[in-house]
C-alpha cells in the first residue's frame, strides 16, 4: 500500500463512520418524535406524560447535541492527522526541548504526546461546558458550580500526569529497547498497570473527587448485609457518595478489586428508592459479580488490547503508516500516538457486538436479581430510574443495539416480568 492509497483508505472510513454515527442519530430523532405524544402501554400507570415528555426532550438534546461532536471530532481528526497537526506539535516540541537542552527521543516522544491530548482536551472543553451547564442544567440535573468544574478538572490532570507519565515513559521505553516484540512487553505492562488501579481506586482515587461515608441507615445496611450474606459476597464496606454534589443523577456500583472491594450508593439513590428496591438494585449489580462478569469483561478488554498492540508493531514498520496520516517523522511515540488517534475509526463497527455483549450480562444480572430478591421490587426501582434520570422509554432500536449498553426500558421490564 502506498501513502497516497492509505489516505484516500483512512478519510474514506472516518467519512463512512461519521455519516454513520449522523444516520443513527437522526433515526433515533425520528423514533423518539414519533413516540413523544404517548408513554409506552406497560409504563402508564407509573409514568406521567410530563415525565416522558422531559425524556423525550432530554435524549433529543444530547443526541443532537451529539451529532455537532462528531462532526467536531471527525475535523479534529483529520486537523491532526492528513492535514498535519501532529507533525507541526512535534516539530515544535522538538525545537523547545532542543533549545533547553532536552531532546533525547524520549523526552520529544512524551513531550508530543502530551501536548497533542493537552490541545485536544482544551479545543474539546467547550463541548463539555455546554453539556454540563446548559444541557444538564436546562432539564434540572446539573448540581456542580463552575469553580468546582474547574477543581475536578485540574485534579484530573494532575491525576493524569501522576499514573499516566510514568506508564507512558515506561511504554516509550518498551518499545525502543525489546526489539520485535516489544507489544508483549507493553501488553504485559498494561496489564499490570490496569489490574493496580483497579486496585487503589476506592481507596485512593475516588475519594479525590467523592466524599464517602459509611451507610448509617442501620435497617438499610441490616437488609443488605443479609443479603450479602446470602449471596456470599464479601466487601470492605457500604458507602455513600455524595453525587447530589455534581448531579441529581441516582445510582449504585461495585468499586475495587480482592480485598478492596466497596459497595457505593449515590446519595441521591437512596433518597429515592425503598428499602426493597435498594434491595434488589444491589441484588442486580452481585449477579454481575456471581456471574463474573467484571472478571470476562477485564479478560475480553485484555485480549482486544493485545491484538490493538500486536496490529501496531505491524504497522509501525510501514513507511505509509506514518506518510499517510501526514507524518514525515518515523518514530516510535508517533506511530503509539498515531494508532490510537485513529484507532476510534477504525473499532466504530465494534460497537454493536461490545453493547450486545454487555446487554447479555443485564440480562443476565437481571435474572439473579429476581431470584434473589422480589422482581417487581427491580421493576419499581428501574422505572424510578428511569423517571429521575429522564432515560427515554422509546429508543429507536437499531441506535439502541448499536449503542446502548443496557436493554431498552421496554425490552428489560418485559423480561423481567417473565422470569
Amino acid at each position: 500500500m502506498t501513502a497516497t492509497q492509505f489516505t484516500l483508505f483512512f478519510v474514506a472510513a472516518l467519512a463512512l463512520t461519521t455519516l454513520a454515527k449522523l444516520w443513527l442519530a437522526r433515526r433515533h430523532l425520528a423514533h423518539i418524535a414519533a413516540h413523544r405524544a404517548e408513554v409506552p402501554e406497560a409504563f402508564r400507570a407509573k409514568v406521567s406524560l410530563e415525565e416522558h415528555h422531559k425524556a423525550a426532550d432530554y435524549t433529543s438534546a444530547k443526541t443532537r447535541f451529539g451529532m455537532i461532536g462528531a462532526l467536531f471530532d471527525a475535523a479534529l481528526l483529520l486537523a491532526f492527522t492528513v492535514m498535519g497537526g501532529i507533525q507541526f506539535v512535534a516539530e515544535f516540541c522538538n525545537a523547545g526541548l532542543h533549545n533547553v537542552g532536552f531532546d533525547t527521543p524520549m523526552t520529544q516522544g512524551v513531550a508530543t504526546i502530551v501536548s497533542v491530548l493537552f490541545l485536544s482536551s482544551l479545543l474539546e472543553a467547550p463541548f463539555g461546558l455546554y453539556h454540563t451547564f446548559v444541557i444538564e442544567e436546562r432539564f434540572g440535573f446539573n448540581k456542580m458550580t463552575f469553580a468546582l468544574y474547574l477543581k475536578d478538572a485540574f485534579k484530573g490532570l494532575l491525576l493524569g500526569a501522576a499514573l499516566g507519565l510514568p506508564l507512558l515513559f515506561g511504554v516509550l521505553w518498551l518499545m525502543s529497547a525489546m526489539g520485535t516484540y516489544w507489544w508483549l512487553y507493553v501488553w504485559l505492562v498494561w496489564m499490570a498497570f490496569n489490574l493496580l488501579v483497579l486496585f487503589i481506586y476506592p481507596t485512593f482515587i475516588a475519594p479525590i473527587f467523592n466524599k464517602f461515608t459509611p451507610l448509617q441507615d442501620e435497617a438499610m445496611k441490616a437488609r443488605i448485609e443479609a443479603l450479602l450474606k446470602k449471596c456470599g459476597f464479601t466487601s470492605s464496606g457500604l458507602f455513600v457518595m455524595d453525587g447530589s454534589k455534581r448531579s441529581a443523577h441516582g445510582n449504585a456500583y461495585f468499586t475495587g478489586f480482592g480485598k478492596t472491594k466497596r459497595i457505593v450508593f449515590f446519595d441521591t439513590l437512596l433518597a429515592r428508592l425503598s428499602g426493597e428496591e435498594v434491595e434488589a438494585v444491589l441484588a442486580h449489580e452481585l449477579g454481575h459479580f456471581k456471574r463474573r462478569h467484571v472478571i470476562k469483561r477485564i479478560v475480553a478488554s485484555f485480549a482486544m488490547s493485545l491484538g490493538f498492540l500486536w496490529l501496531l508493531g505491524q504497522l509501525m514498520q510501514t513507511g505509509w503508516f506514518y506518510e499517510g496520516l501526514g507524518i514525515s517523522t518515523h518514530t516510535t511515540a508517533l506511530a503509539l500516538l498515531l494508532f490510537f488517534t485513529i484507532l476510534p475509526v477504525f473499532s466504530f463497527l465494534l460497537h454493536p457486538l461490545m453493547s450486545a455483549y454487555s446487554r447479555k450480562h443485564e440480562f443476565e444480572a437481571d435474572a439473579y436479581a429476581a431470584q434473589q430478591t422480589d422482581k417487581n421490587d427491580l421493576v419499581n426501582a428501574l422505572v424510578k430510574l428511569y423517571q429521575d434520570n429522564a432515560a427515554t422509554l422509546t429508543p429507536d432500536p437499531l441506535y439502541s443495539k448499536f449503542y446502548d449498553s443496557h436493554p431498552p426500558a421496554t425490552v428489560r421490564i418485559a423480561h423481567l416480568q417473565a422470569q
